[in-house]
Order: C-alpha cells, then structure tokens, then sequence
C-alpha cells in the first residue's frame, strides 16, 4: 500500500473543516430569532394646527312673525286710575288757591315791666323799632278760602339791640325771633323775651296781590 504525501493529508484536512464550518454556520442561521421585549405602540402624533381658522358659519334669521289683528271685542275695559294719576291729571281749576298777600303786618307789643302796650304797622321789608326791639317783616299773607281755617300769617324777624346813646358805642344787635306769626294762635310761635312780648294782629293793604305765590323764608 503506497503512503499519503504529506501535502494531500493537509489539504483532505481543510476541506473537511470548510464542510464543517458551512455546517455549523447553517444550524446558526436555522436556529430561531429570541422573543423581542413586550414593547408599547407609540402614540399616533396629531397632525399641526391649521394656521388660519375656518370662517363662521351663515346662519340666517327666522322670519318675523305675523301678529293677528285685535278685534274690539278681544279689547277689555280699562283700568281705573289711581289717586297719583288722578292728582296728575287735574285740571288747573282743581288746583288749591294761593293765599292772599299785603304788605302791611298789624302787630302789638307789650312791655312785660311798665304793662305798656303798643298796636303799630310794620311795612313788609322795612324795619320798625320799638323801644330795643327792631321788627322787620318779611311777608304777611291771609289764608285761601279753601283752607279750613280764616287766619293772618306773617313772617317776622325780631332782633334786639339799645339805641344809641352820644359817647357810647353802639353795641352789636343780637336775634331774638324768626319765624311765622299767626294772629288766631299767638301762642303757637311766640316771641321769648325777658322784657317784651309781641304778636300778630292782621294783614292789610289797599288791594292785595291776589295769586301770588308764597314767599320763602330768609
């Protein structure tokens, strides 16, 4: 038997190695592929807002409604008026009347120490001095013939203050009465004074100023 060179032993053994390396590389390819990890969809990315917005829809407008005519039957009566619409709606003849104005006040005073008294006319806006105390009337006034009662009213102002004597100052002249007088109720809004005391008698005049209206405290 004739014997192998050692250059055929060399080459019979790497191709043998080449067979065994295709097959081990084929039972690597054939083995199967490990299981990946349980993974979680990613989220579906929104599409980019619009860069203009979509115009307002038209919406057109209901017709107006046809209102039936009111028949004079279907109309009902009307209600009664009140007092406030009443005294609205009253003729000028319903009116109350205004109070009779004079310019002149009848008034008499009384010296509280002598029980001297003295009845003597004060011209409306004219001053009048008796004795210390000085009267100046601002309106005298008689009641309408619609009030319930006759009376003469006059606003009277009173201040008091001595006369002037030579060498002496004169001194400061100090208020003593303000308000209305009325000759039926002396009593009502009297003058307070230490010395005197004064009250309202009457109004009278030539003719007097029918119509006129009241006149305002001052």
């Amino acid at each position: 038997m004739a014997r192998r060179s050692p250059f055929a032993n060399t080459l019979r053994r790497g191709a043998w190695l080449a067979v065994l390396a295709g097959l081990a590389a084929g039972v690597v390819a054939a083995q199967p592929a490990p299981p990946q990890p349980n993974v979680p969809p990613s989220a579906p990315v929104a599409p980019p807002p619009a860069s203009e917005e979509a115009p307002p829809a038209t919406v057109l407008a209901p017709p107006p409604l046809v209102v039936p005519p009111i028949t004079e039957k279907e109309v009902g009566p009307a209600p009664p008026e009140t007092p406030a619409q009443a005294a609205a709606t009253t003729k000028p003849s319903d009116q109350p009347q205004r109070r009779a104005r004079y310019d002149i006040a009848v008034l008499q005073a009384l010296d509280k120490v002598t029980a001297e008294t003295l009845r003597f006319e004060a011209p409306v806006g004219r001053p009048v001095r008796y004795k210390t105390l000085i009267f100046t009337v601002r309106a005298c006034e008689h009641t309408a013939p619609d009030e319930p009662v006759e009376d003469s009213i006059a606003y009277v102002e009173v201040l008091s203050q001595p006369r002037a004597e030579p060498g002496r100052p004169v001194l400061p002249a100090k208020q003593s009465f303000k308000g209305w007088m009325y000759a039926s109720s002396p009593s009502l809004n009297p003058l307070e004074h230490p010395v005197y005391a004064a009250w309202l008698i009457s109004c009278r005049a030539a003719s007097p100023v029918a119509g006129a209206p009241p006149a305002a405290a001052h």
